[in-house]
């Protein structure tokens, strides 16, 4: 009995399954039916295919995608084979200084536009798109059928019971018996044609160091200009100062040495203010405390000047790579940064580790919570900028908090 009940549950999950398969697969024919009936409505003339037939070679450019992500949720949900769908992601939209916006592949006037340009173009020449293309058209003639057929079982007996008892029992008889397997003809042809192929791995790989590159390029040119910036509106204007007043100290020294001896007082001063600005910018480019004692101790003197209690733990082999250590001390910066502006932590923990070849860093802290990975945002720079080393960043932040991130980056085995 309890086989009995088994065989049943399986025929009737089987057979859901197998309306749902068959559904996907033959959506496309059923647009092309729908032409071919409209033609017919229209008189069937020689002439009158042509609208049908353009609507439904539209229409099966718009569904194949579709189509290949519903039959990846299908697998996924009843085997729990996750087919990652190999689409080329999107480069970051950029406006440059001239106001144009740069979407990786041409300029546009608004943002909108760039983004829309990007999409349609990406979409053209991805080879994800031809591969989704042929999976729509080879399924109705692979799995379409297979799983169509308890569903043709019971159509039949429905239209025999009246008249054709016996047909009526081979219709159900050819339901059960075949629709706890009917569906499974989705899988192979699911693997086969909707995995990324390694010609498509590589394109998204060379279309995402492409992008990175021309981040990273941006990146530069910006911190350039903010090098230029503060070089030309601090130090540089304390220095000019400076020069004036020790002119005009030399002219006073004999007529007037009191305000002689003030003007190198304010000399002194704006010299040392200058010093201190020189160091605060050198320090921004590249720290003097990580060339000289590595990542470990740089957190720890980043740490005691935070505004907030930071408690850091470390146990990193030692020496590591020069840029390594600067991309994760430049992004535990930032995420300290936004743990006091924007989340108004209190305490923040700060994990510096290697497990295998992985280098991990992790922060956390006790805001409020609710952050994200704004590709357009500091964090989504940050992702990108580990992306350059094959490193990641993840992040999970609920609201009310805790928030915490980790930034893996690969390096040598010790």
């Amino acid at each position: 009995m309890r086989q009995l009940r088994s065989w049943m549950r399986d025929c009737g999950v089987g057979f859901v399954r197998a309306a749902q398969a068959a559904g996907v697969a033959l959506l496309i024919p059923a647009v092309w039916a729908a032409a071919a009936g409209l033609w017919q409505l229209w008189g069937g003339s020689p002439w009158s295919w042509i609208a049908p037939f353009i609507w439904a070679a539209i229409g099966t450019l718009a569904l194949a995608r579709p189509v290949c992500r519903m039959t990846r949720v299908l697998v996924a949900n009843w085997t729990g084979i996750v087919l990652p769908p190999g689409y080329r992601e999107l480069a970051p939209i950029t406006q440059l200084s001239t106001g144009y916006w740069w979407n990786g592949h041409s300029y546009s006037r608004t943002r909108e536009d760039a983004r829309r340009e990007q999409r349609l173009k990406n979409w053209r020449y991805d080879p994800a798109t031809w591969r989704d293309l042929r999976f729509a058209l080879i399924a109705p003639f692979s799995f379409g059928l297979v799983a169509l057929v308890p569903l043709l079982g019971v159509v039949a007996a429905v239209l025999t019971l009246a008249n054709l008892p016996d047909g009526y029992l081979a219709g159900l008889l050819v339901t059960i018996a075949t629709a706890p397997y009917a569906w499974r003809s989705v899988i192979p042809v699911a693997t086969r044609f909707l995995g990324a192929s390694a010609t498509m791995e590589l394109a998204d790989r060379v279309d995402t160091l492409t992008a990175l590159r021309a981040d990273t390029t941006i990146a530069q040119a910006a911190e350039i200009r903010r090098i230029e910036r503060d070089l030309h509106d601090g130090a540089q204007a304390r220095l000019v100062a400076l020069g004036l007043a020790l002119a005009t100290a030399e002219k006073l020294m004999e007529t007037n040495p009191e305000q002689a001896k003030e003007l190198l007082r304010d000399a002194r001063a704006g010299a040392a203010t200058s010093l201190t600005e020189l160091r605060e910018l050198v320090r921004g480019i590249s720290p003097p405390v990580l060339n000289e004692r590595g990542l470990a101790d740089a957190v720890r003197a980043m740490a005691m000047d935070m505004p907030v209690d930071v408690a850091v733990e470390t146990d990193l082999p030692q020496p590591l790579d020069p840029p390594i250590e600067s991309a994760l001390y430049f992004g535990i910066a930032e995420l300290l940064a936004n743990a006091v502006k924007h989340a108004h932590a209190s305490h923040v923990r700060i994990s510096l580790l290697q497990e295998g070849n992985q280098l991990c860093a992790e922060v956390e802290d006790n805001g409020r919570g609710g952050a994200g990975i704004n590709p357009d945002g500091g964090l989504g720079g940050l992702r990108r900028r580990l992306a350059v080393f094959d490193g990641t960043l993840e992040i999970t932040s609920p609201e009310g908090g805790p928030t915490r991130a980790w930034m893996m980056v690969p390096c040598a085995s010790s």
